[in-house]
């Protein structure tokens, strides 16, 4: 046991910080079109001057030089897209930051795993906590090129973190990179580069809490109208007083329409961003906006009737519910979902599978277990080597959507949802509940029984069904046997019931005179065994 990492403890995860919604922007004239595109793109080439300018600042920024920034965007749009812009800017510098730390961390991952195994002789066997060494000499020297290559750039990474240097595609990199690969990508020149061209448009616009419908920039009234400030340069292109140009379409969010309609109606901040759908020709709106921490019960809440744990797979969710004590009720669910095709159907399909799992727990009223999964450091093929088919297991495992989904569902429905520490849950999961729980007409799967796993964690109980037996003897002086019983359990301490008959194999058992009285039998720890015995003297009549 010395070797195994700690766990940590379960807790309850906190609900969402924010709302977003969206809607389609319907019966689009053409000018409406020219317009947003000719904004996008004026503001889009603002936004790539401004991340320039920030990203040469590095950690030499300081309020002097962003206060300077948005004076020079503003003389080209307005205050308003300026600071929509800078603080745009702003959060993709800091989101660079952290993909850069978090790229540090995996180089250095690989780098540990190359040199460990490189120290160690050929077809030298590993164990389950340390891979061996290489099986020939040819992979061991081509695996001391891959250690130089990842050496020198872990060292370019950090010198260019320290020095405040980061790498940002406006648009993404992906869509940069194909367009080196048109003919595998199945795209012509002219495809790409309207894809180019809506990836980098910048139509967004943060809300100011007490101006008129929370937000001046991108303004949108209750019964639906959509206008927007045009910037300087194209305020010639204004239909509406104001240089305000007013879209032929009405929008109502059907998802949270409510909730929406009275923030702007009250005056409270909501931002919005417009984009364009280039695959389907289509154009959409989506609003946006911060809500107070939605307060979390005690872990000990969660835990009064008990949970549903669930394991993570990369086809499926695999579900059992658990009574307080930690012990299996029913039969264990599957909620199936297919994550090949486009993004949007594999967003479908962990939306429908969560919708079932939520609906079962709110049934029953019964908070939900899941892992903390992370696999961010798991991915590396210095570390699973040729073990290709389980690298596209866990890279195929949809974490960061469900995580994401699952928070703001729960949230919405009032169910808690706890998190557990997800080591050793697969493995002791299997080894001590799946062969007890597989009958004849039901066979437990490895998946279901680390979801018992996971839900016994979440409710403070070991993972393994019972403690050792007593080492003394057959008595209870050492503890109980069972795990499942609370200190202060009905029946947990007590006389055993009366059996008819003595306990002897010639007469039936329960039948004597003490047969209902513990203390008066010998047993340890008994009070009989502590009075004060005297032995009588014999009579003498004898």
């Amino acid at each position: 046991m010395g070797g195994l990492r700690e766990v940590a403890a379960p807790f309850v995860v906190p609900g969402p910080s924010g709302v977003a919604v969206r809607d389609r922007l319907k019966h689009l004239t053409a000018e409406d079109e020219k317009v947003l595109r000719l904004v996008g793109d004026h503001l889009g080439a603002l936004a790539s001057r401004d991340l320039k300018a920030r990203c040469a600042a590095g950690l030499d920024h300081d309020t002097d030089r962003w206060a300077e920034r948005k004076r020079a965007l503003t003389e080209e749009s307005s205050s308003r897209w300026a600071g929509s812009i800078t603080k745009a800017t702003h959060d993709q510098w800091a989101l660079a930051r952290r993909g850069q730390h978090a790229h540090i961390q995996s180089l250095e991952a690989g780098v540990r795993t190359l040199a460990h195994r490189l120290s160690l002789p050929v077809e030298e066997k590993g164990s389950k906590r340390a891979p061996g060494g290489y099986r020939s000499k040819r992979e061991w020297f081509a695996k001391t090129r891959r250690l130089h290559v990842l050496a020198d750039r872990l060292e370019v990474t950090r010198a260019d973190r320290e020095a405040g240097v980061v790498h940002v595609v406006r648009g993404g990199k992906r869509l940069l990179n194909t367009r080196h690969h048109l003919d595998a990508a199945q795209l012509t020149e002219q495809q790409w580069h309207t894809r180019w061209q809506a990836g980098r448009r910048f139509l967004q616009a943060d809300g100011e809490s007490g101006k008129r419908f929370g937000n001046e920039t991108i303004r949108v009234t209750p019964d639906g109208e959509v206008s927007l400030k045009l910037p300087a340069p194209l305020a010639h292109l204004a239909n509406a007083p104001h240089s305000r140009y007013v879209l032929a379409t009405r929008v109502a969010f059907a998802h949270r329409g409510e909730q929406w309609r009275d923030r702007i109606t009250h005056n409270r901040a909501v931002a919005y961003r417009i984009h364009e759908d280039v695959l389907r020709g289509r154009w959409y709106l989506t609003a946006s906006w911060t809500i107070p921490p939605v307060k979390t019960v005690p872990l000990a809440t969660a835990r009064t009737s008990g949970l549903i744990g669930v394991d993570t797979n990369a086809d499926h969710l695999a579900a059992w519910r658990l009574d307080p004590h930690g012990n299996p009720i029913g039969e264990p669910l599957r909620f199936g979902y297919d994550l090949t095709g486009t993004a949007a159907h594999r967003d479908a399909q962990v939306r429908h599978a969560l919708i079932r799992l939520l609906h079962w727990a709110k049934r029953h009223g019964l908070a939900i277990a899941i892992e903390d999964l992370d696999f961010q450091a798991e991915k590396t093929r210095e570390k699973h080597g040729r073990r290709k088919k389980f690298r596209r297991l866990i890279s195929g495992m949809p974490v960061s959507r469900l995580r994401a989904r699952l928070v703001s569902m729960t949230a919405e429905l009032g169910i808690p949802m706890v998190a557990v520490d997800p080591a050793y849950t697969s493995k002791w999961g299997a080894q001590h509940w799946q062969k007890p729980l597989t009958t004849s007409k039901c066979k437990t799967t490895r998946h279901a029984a680390a979801a018992v796993a996971i839900g016994r964690r979440a409710l403070g109980h070991p993972i393994r069904r019972r403690t050792a037996p007593p080492p003394h003897d057959r008595s209870d002086r050492v503890g109980h046997r069972t795990v499942q019983a609370e200190p202060g359990a009905s029946g947990r301490e007590g006389s055993r019931p009366r059996i008819p008959g003595p306990r002897t194999r010639s007469v039936r058992a329960g039948c004597g005179a003490n047969a209902g009285d513990q203390d008066a039998q010998h047993r340890s720890g008994r009070p009989a065994e502590h009075e004060f015995w005297q032995q009588d003297s014999l009579p003498l009549s004898l």
